[in-house]
């Protein structure tokens, strides 16, 4: 389940305090296998995404040992992996590129967009803002995360075919590779094709092995010893070394403020997506997440970043999924890979100079086909049309318009069928459950009605959407039956404000002058006093406001309605 309430596995502490004391370090081993696992992805991907986002290939390793610590500090989810991500390159490298083309000068930008990305989501998780992600409902995130899971999977065809994706929307990238097959590299093709197979095979027969630390070391020896390079397949090629240093970004400060509306949606889309993943294992293991220190960590692992010379960070659907599939099942998988990394860019970029391109792109298809979540979709088909058309809508979204503009509108579209259904609340009127002082919906429970007295209940809150909706349908049914008393029953209503008090004014008027009186039963403690202390409270008085339905009944049968009780 994901929560947006603080996690008590952290306690009150950091969050490493909580998972780091409890750790069992029997697991060492396979947290070990899942670290060496994504940073097998981690390397090499961090290079490519590092040239999607306009800045040097080095960059990558100033930005991935410092976010992976970073979010093992202060993440809340055991299995989400940190770190550059291609929606998180894209969106950095459009932010950037509209303001310089140099790569010295574009480092320094991306550096203060992630800083400023960054430090906007650590201050709203402190504020407890994390309810932003109560507005990402489950539909939302299938829908973009399968989005997102395809775009990935057709940004990795240029890998896997040799043949680039040109630039554009999913549809006009996945035309662009089928319009040129004819340009296809077979020999590409084969070694994609194989590496996938293997895997797959492997994720079957051999489910404890690494499997994509296992083709990812087969296809360096097999690329090393075939010499695939002069075949046309591509590798991955000299990655110079590097190690991450502190420094401030260089930039103007009108370029700052310029940068300042992209880093808010860079801020979004960054916790957006790892809050996505971060909830779909917590969902998979039973797991909680918190989404406000969710919000914290990722504006930590940002900030950091962006003061190390890195780029924007977000949670990796690829390595967070190859990680789990090898064993790591904790925070000890980021501390491990953080050490992995710098090791590597301290003395091992060599070895993974005659990585072939399409084994890379073959772990990423494999590593992300788990959010391509056909069943659910299917669900929400069958049984919940309104689900589905915001998950269709997020999907095609991120498809069509890319990921953010994809997330937002399916944002809207769940606040606009939300306030759809809250505007139109059921109206129920309801009698006594016989031989009980339960009081139900009269027709599904076939319960006894009184003569005279009208009981009502909205089966929603009342707020300023569907007040005078509530209003108009109880007015009209007094003016069908012609009761002495209306009693409504607000125990839907938490807390309702001005509006809605004048509303129910409205509506004691409107019946007054028919001759019906208006009664309020169950409201909740807040709504009482809040009523109480209104002109509507002095008008109605302590003798028409009852703690239940069954009061209000026994006040009306005692009133001197001597056919109350009588069965209509």
């Amino acid at each position: 389940m994901v929560a947006t309430t603080p996690d008590t596995s952290a306690g009150r502490a950091w969050p490493v305090a909580g998972w780091l004391r409890r750790y069992r370090w029997n697991r060492l081993g396979p947290d070990s296998l899942g670290a060496a696992t994504a940073w097998a992805l981690i390397v090499p991907e961090g290079v490519a995404y590092a040239q999607i986002a306009g800045v040097p290939p080095q960059n990558a390793f100033y930005a991935a040992p410092v976010a992976l610590l970073a979010y093992a500090l202060f993440g809340t989810s055991r299995f989400l992996v940190v770190g550059a991500t291609s929606a998180a390159a894209v969106l950095s490298g459009a932010t950037v590129s509209g303001l310089t083309g140099d790569p010295a000068q574009a480092a320094a930008f991306s550096a203060a967009l992630a800083l400023m990305a960054g430090t906007a989501l650590a201050v709203a998780g402190l504020c407890r803002l994390g309810f932003i992600a109560d507005f990402l409902a489950e539909p939302t995130l299938v829908g973009f995360l399968f989005g997102m899971a395809l775009t990935m999977i057709v940004r990795q065809l240029s890998k896997l075919t040799g043949q680039s994706t040109g630039d554009g929307d999913f549809f006009q990238r996945l035309w662009h590779v089928l319009a040129h097959i004819d340009l296809w590299s077979w020999t590409t093709v084969a070694v994609g094709a194989a590496a996938i197979a293997a895997l797959l095979l492997l994720e079957r027969f051999l489910p404890k092995v690494p499997a994509a630390l296992v083709v990812l070391v087969a296809g360096i020896m097999v690329s090393a010893a075939a010499g695939l390079k002069d075949h046309g397949v591509d590798i991955v090629g000299r990655i110079p070394r590097a190690l991450p240093t502190p420094a401030w970004p260089d930039v103007p400060l009108h370029d700052w403020l310029t940068m300042l509306s992209g880093a808010m949606g860079v801020a979004l889309i960054c916790f957006a997506e790892g809050f996505s993943i971060a909830g779909s294992f917590a969902r998979k293991h039973g797991d909680k997440v918190d989404a406000s220190r969710e919000m914290t960590a990722m504006g930590a692992a940002n900030a950091a970043v962006g003061l190390f010379r890195g780029f924007v960070v977000s949670g990796s659907a690829s390595r967070s999924a190859a990680a789990e599939g090898a064993g790591g099942s904790s925070p000890m998988v980021s501390a491990v890979a953080a050490v992995l990394v710098l090791v590597t860019g301290a003395f091992l970029t060599p070895l993974f100079t005659d990585l072939p391109e399409p084994v890379l792109g073959a772990i990423v298809v494999v590593a992300v086909r788990g959010f391509l979540d056909v069943g659910a979709m299917r669900r929400y088909w069958n049984r919940d049309r309104p689900s589905f058309a915001v998950a269709a809508t997020a999907l095609l979204g991120v498809l069509v318009f890319d990921l953010l503009p994809g997330l937002l509108l399916a944002v809207l579209l769940s606040l606009a069928l939300f306030i759809a259904a809250a505007s139109r609340p059921e109206l129920s009127v309801l009698g006594r459950v016989p031989g009980t002082t339960v009081y139900a919906d009269a027709e599904a429970h076939a319960a006894e009605t009184f003569d005279g007295l009208l009981l009502v209940r909205p089966d929603g809150t009342l707020f300023f959407g569907n007040a005078a909706r509530v209003r108009n349908e109880i007015g009209a049914l007094a003016a069908e039956r012609r009761p002495r008393v209306a009693v409504l029953d607000l125990t839907a209503s938490y807390r309702f404000g001005v509006q809605v008090l004048d509303t129910l004014g409205e509506l004691r008027e409107e019946l007054a002058r028919t001759g019906t009186d208006l009664w309020l039963a169950r409201p909740r403690r807040w709504t009482r006093a809040f009523i109480e202390s209104s002109s509507l409270g002095a008008r109605l008085g302590p003798d028409r406001i009852f703690d239940t339905v069954h009061d209000a009944v026994t006040a009306y049968a005692a009133s001197g309605a001597v056919d109350a009780y009588e069965r209509s």
